[in-house]
């Protein structure tokens, strides 16, 4: 791998703290060593999990006093002739790496594989360390969800939607509480889902506007642990006000899912097969899901959407619980279960929670209620 750990899940799996420029990293024989500038050498260290190579290992002062090549040549320059050095003639990359290095190593005759599902597979089960953060992550959603729901409790109605201490609710207001508690407790969220009425049925819609009464809220949040960079993920469905018919039902099925499916999670479960369960339950109801839809159209309406996902260094990854499912569950993964039920131009219902894999069966990692009313 040849990248930095900000932007690289598959590197700061390997690598798990904090490095802002690209290094090489490479296996060999069991072996893990990288090749960067030495004032990171201290840290790395401190970990002990791999053999470093300064840069000044591979020529970089020669190169630096040469003249003619600016500092990201000379870096680049470094990790070829780390390569080399190291003896490596065959190497898997992910699917990410730099085209710049794949052309210089497959011109000096190295052999390339790009297998994203090589390096998807190697960070599906946690360590204790990720499994830590996203647990602070989780902590951290639960006390945004918390800081929208004051604001949504507090809400009285002022004519033409909802106001609190005298100023109008709006979608923004709530995120702007919401990403004060996450920043309280060490985690960052670059945007998430505020979603009121029609724009809660449109797919990764982050909401915006005024949030009126009577119509469903879709919250949906992602905060990322600032300490390991875990991500976790959950959602709730709130109404100020009174609850429309449909939209309690479409609550009660999608609970009924959300438990059902939780209670089929263990080492080993077919996802496909906890995703047709929850299809089941919504098509007895008379709603579609893509089981139903027919071929080659779109789905709009009703459970369009996969149950859930894997969730550690990305916010999406493998394994997933969906119509394509292939993979089955292991113990270690962290996975979601988001069922939901919606129509276009009205709104939707979802649920998430954030589930831990055992031997035995499933960790429940959210604790957090699931009322309609906030």
């Amino acid at each position: 791998m040849y990248a930095d750990t900000y932007r690289s899940p598959e590197l700061r799996h390997e690598v798990p703290i904090g490095i802002p420029d690209a290094f090489l990293y490479a296996e060999r024989d069991g072996a893990k060593h990288i090749a960067i500038g030495a004032m990171e050498i201290p840290r790395l260290s401190e970990l002990g999990l791999h053999e470093l190579h300064p840069s000044e290992e591979y020529g970089a002062d020669e190169l630096i006093r040469a003249g003619g090549l600016s500092y990201s040549a000379v870096r680049q320059e470094v990790a070829i002739r780390a390569v080399k050095a190291l003896g490596i003639t065959s190497a898997v990359v992910p699917e990410a790496f730099p085209l710049w290095l794949a052309d210089r190593l497959r011109g000096e005759g190295v052999e390339l594989t790009v297998d994203g599902t090589f390096f998807d597979d190697r960070r599906r089960v946690k360590t204790d360390a990720e499994l830590a953060g996203i647990r602070r992550a989780q902590r951290a959603a639960e006390a945004g969800m918390d800081a929208a729901r004051d604001l949504l409790r507090r809400a009285t109605g002022n004519g033409s939607g909802l106001q609190v201490d005298g100023e109008p609710l709006t979608v923004e207001r709530v995120k702007a509480a919401m990403s004060q508690a996450f920043a309280a407790h060490g985690t960052t969220a670059d945007d998430f889902i505020v979603a009121p009425g029609p724009q809660g049925a449109v797919g990764h819609d982050m909401g915006s506007g005024p949030i009126g009464a009577g119509v469903p809220i879709v919250i949906d949040i992602w905060p990322r642990d600032n300490e390991s960079f875990m991500f976790c993920d959950m959602t709730r469905t709130f109404v100020v006000g009174e609850v429309p018919e449909d939209v309690q039902r479409w609550h009660a099925l999608t609970k009924e899912a959300l438990d059902r499916a939780i209670s089929e999670i263990e080492d080993g479960a077919d996802g496909r097969a906890i995703f047709d369960g929850t299809c089941e339950i919504f098509e007895a109801a008379g709603e579609p899901t893509q089981r139903t839809k027919e071929a080659g159209k779109t789905l709009s309406d009703g459970f369009f959407h996969g149950l859930g996902h894997g969730v550690g260094l990305e916010v999406h990854e493998q394994p997933g619980m969906g119509i394509s499912a292939k993979d089955p569950l292991r113990a270690g993964d962290v996975v979601t279960v988001e069922p939901g039920l919606y129509r276009q131009g009205y709104g939707g219902v979802r649920l998430e929670d954030l589930v831990l894999v055992t031997k035995d069966g499933a960790e429940n990692l959210t604790q957090y209620p699931y009322d309609l009313a906030p």
